[in-house]
């Protein structure tokens, strides 16, 4: 999956990125809302049975657990974590929440086994079960149960589905997965293999119901070693394939945006040759893209209805200004900016195309355009924290002070709260009672 800042999904978007060119999407101050800044969160953040949870760094490089209430954000229990398989390219995965339970890899290595899966209640941190782990890409909620790659380094890489309560293995698949949607019947994976392939399986049985290539909806050429991000609006599933530029060859793979019914298989639709932008919705609430022809150059940009895949606004490539600029959007993503730090920016209304006055348009970018990667003690080098979002002046490109909460289109929604993590790594609440969808990290 895409985690802004990894750096192989970002290898041909260039200096693209999103941020908003109005005020926050709500004034903190008339909800309820909490900051923790006793936590360094790396990870996407998780919440479930009244908990938020996430995978946060201490200051000496080691990763651990954390569990706050969802309520207040105290801390109620933090654990060491590791990683053992993961890719940088993925970034730092979260813990998965499943039925009261936070499921997470401890560094517990036992013989050949290089970490230890680890269920603890969600509340109190209480351990349930374990389970010996060789490599893995992290754990994963599906539906009622939880959904775990293992073994990813060998060559018996196989998916295990395991009862939260107890641990118990309830089917396996053979080879590499990742949960892209489930409810409490089906799970649909990514089933990453060569012939990449999205799969629905039965929960309760493992009984396949459809499969999908990645290829009938892309066209042949498919790597998905660029990256990938996916995420449901109402009955469909939508999934971007990033681009990936083999090195020996300097071929540049297959990439875009597709659609597929959750209840069948069926492709809706498919815009080929497309690159998504950052930060920016997720593909299944707010895709905002950039083609690419097939000399590799950018043409403009247009936001998509997620429904149809038809373009509901967008702006030329001879509107795009020359360079040194980070894209902005307000919080309905109504207008288009590009902001330029401490100098004057641009803007234009999506809808019709036009260019606006930028006196008094806001916007939110990334905080830090050039990120460092993380300093993890015992990992492959290459993780990046997942990305924060600050407000600026697009007339002058200077930051606007104060905590305004950042937009819907970038934090997601889920029970009425909104999590998000600041520059520092502290994790921030607000529950504006905001409609449910998927933020910019699913």
């Amino acid at each position: 999956m895409l985690r802004p800042f990894a750096k192989p999904a970002l290898a041909l978007v260039g200096t693209v990125a999103l941020a908003a060119c109005s005020g926050s999407d709500a004034a903190t101050a008339d909800f309820p809302t909490w900051h923790n800044p006793d936590v360094n969160v790396v990870s996407r953040m998780v919440t479930a049975a009244g908990v938020a949870t996430a995978t946060s760094m201490r200051p000496d490089g080691t990763l651990e657990t954390v569990a706050l209430d969802l309520t207040t954000g105290r801390k109620l229990w933090a654990q060491p974590a590791t990683m053992a398989g993961r890719l940088p390219g993925m970034g730092v995965p979260p813990p998965a929440i499943v039925d009261g339970a936070v499921v997470a890899l401890d560094p517990v290595k036992q013989g050949r086994w290089n970490a230890t899966l680890v269920a603890r209640d969600a509340r109190t941190g209480k351990q349930t079960w374990t389970r010996p782990i060789h490599s893995t890409f992290g754990p994963q909620r599906c539906g009622p149960y939880v959904c775990v790659s293992e073994h990813t380094a060998l060559e018996a890489a196989r998916v295990v589905v395991l009862d939260p309560a107890t641990g118990k293995q309830m089917w396996k698949l053979p080879g590499i997965a990742e949960v892209e949607w489930s409810d409490a019947g089906r799970v649909v994976f990514l089933r990453l293999a060569r012939d990449p392939m999205i799969e629905s399986y039965e929960l309760k049985s493992g009984k396949l119901q459809w499969q999908q290539p990645i290829e009938q909806a892309l066209g042949p050429g498919i790597d998905m070693s660029g990256g990938w991000a996916f995420g449901a609006t109402g009955d469909n599933l939508v999934g971007y394939v990033a681009p990936y530029t083999d090195s020996r060859t300097k071929k540049v793979s297959t990439f875009g945006l597709f659609s597929i019914k959750i209840a069948d298989g069926t492709i809706n639709w498919m815009r080929p040759s497309v690159v998504r932008v950052y930060p920016s919705g997720n593909p299944g609430f707010a895709p905002v893209v950039r083609p690419v022809d097939q000399h590799g150059q950018y043409g403009g940009f247009a936001r998509l209805d997620p429904e149809t895949g038809r373009v509901m606004g967008q702006i030329t490539a001879d509107q795009v200004p020359g360079s040194g600029w980070w894209l902005a959007f307000p919080g309905q993503m109504e207008k288009l900016g590009f902001l330029k730090h401490d100098s004057g920016g641009s803007a234009f209304d999506l809808a019709g195309g036009k260019p606006v006055p930028v006196k008094e348009q806001r916007g939110w970018s990334f905080c830090v355009t050039d990120p460092k990667p993380l300093p993890l003690k015992g990992q492959a080098p290459g993780f990046y924290s997942i990305a924060s979002v600050c407000e600026f002046d697009l007339s002058n490109g200077k930051r606007v002070s104060g905590d305004g909460a950042p937009p819907h289109w970038f934090t997601g929604s889920h029970d009425g709260w909104r999590l998000w993590r600041d520059e520092k790594g502290g994790m921030h609440g607000i529950k504006d009672d905001t409609a449910a969808a998927p933020g910019m990290y699913g």
